[in-house]
């Protein structure tokens, strides 16, 4: 199967520091790809790239074998985005913040009441739907970015640190969530946390200081370097010392 998602030598500077520095990966239709590394790895910097958020200063996004910029709102019509960090209204209420994300991505009034509930449900929120976004605790904010970024079941699924401020039952609950999404939508996932993705993505890429590392399966990384006890001790062996900087 041909890849949906082709990332060319992107690369992107900051005060003469490279956050993203000539990174290519493929992601096929079906598939989970992670992005692992710590903070401060371009991983955020990247995902705006990929989206169409931000331009890189070199190299290129395709999609279904055509650049992203060269598709425009058409191609903001198939994403789907929970950024790590992202302003929400906090005097809106879920279900509220939900019918306008839904407006924006051209949802009709007719679909968008049965929509709305599933994204909800799917995130374990509609008891929380009509309480200002204020009184959620950061897990629940976390759960309404998801269901935001899954409105209108978009093809291709962007995940920046989507367990961030969950509970260990509900970083279990969304992981699993995320896995069943799979199926003919092309899905990418970034993360510090192993267990977000270790059981779930195809390949996984490692990235350090906006380079990467490696990119292969569980089973074959973990094969690559010697004696190691699954992904988490291989993490903590190359990126133990690099721990100091944001993204």
């Amino acid at each position: 199967m041909s890849a949906v998602v082709e990332v060319k030598n992107l690369t992107k500077e900051y005060k003469q520091k490279k956050a993203v520095d000539d990174l290519s990966f493929e992601i096929r239709q079906g598939e989970i790809l992670g992005l692992l590394g710590p903070n401060g790895a371009g991983k955020s910097t990247l995902m705006n790239i990929v989206t169409g958020n931000l331009k890189p200063d070199g190299g290129q996004v395709l999609w279904d074998g055509k650049e992203i910029k060269s598709l425009g709102a058409q191609y903001r019509s198939i994403i789907g985005y929970a950024p790590q960090q992202q302003g929400l209204y906090d005097a809106f209420t879920g279900k509220r913040f939900l019918a306008y994300m839904a407006t924006l991505k051209g949802i009709s009034k007719k679909e968008m009441p049965e929509e709305i509930a599933r994204v909800l449900s799917y995130v374990n929120m509609t008891e929380a739907a009509n309480r200002p976004i204020g009184t959620y605790s950061g897990g629940m904010k976390q759960r309404i970015l998801i269901a935001q970024a899954i409105l209108g079941d978009p093809k291709l699924i962007v995940l920046d640190e989507p367990t961030a401020g969950l509970d260990p039952k509900e970083r279990v609950r969304i992981r699993e969530r995320i896995a069943a999404l799979a199926g003919d939508k092309v899905i990418l996932v970034s993360t510090h946390v192993v267990s977000d993705i270790e059981p779930i993505a195809k390949e996984i890429i490692l990235i350090k200081s906006g380079k990467i590392i490696d990119q292969d399966t569980v089973e074959h990384l973990c094969g690559k370097y010697g004696r190691v006890n699954g992904l988490e001790e291989l993490y903590m062996r190359i990126f133990e010392e690099d721990t100091s900087c944001a993204d």
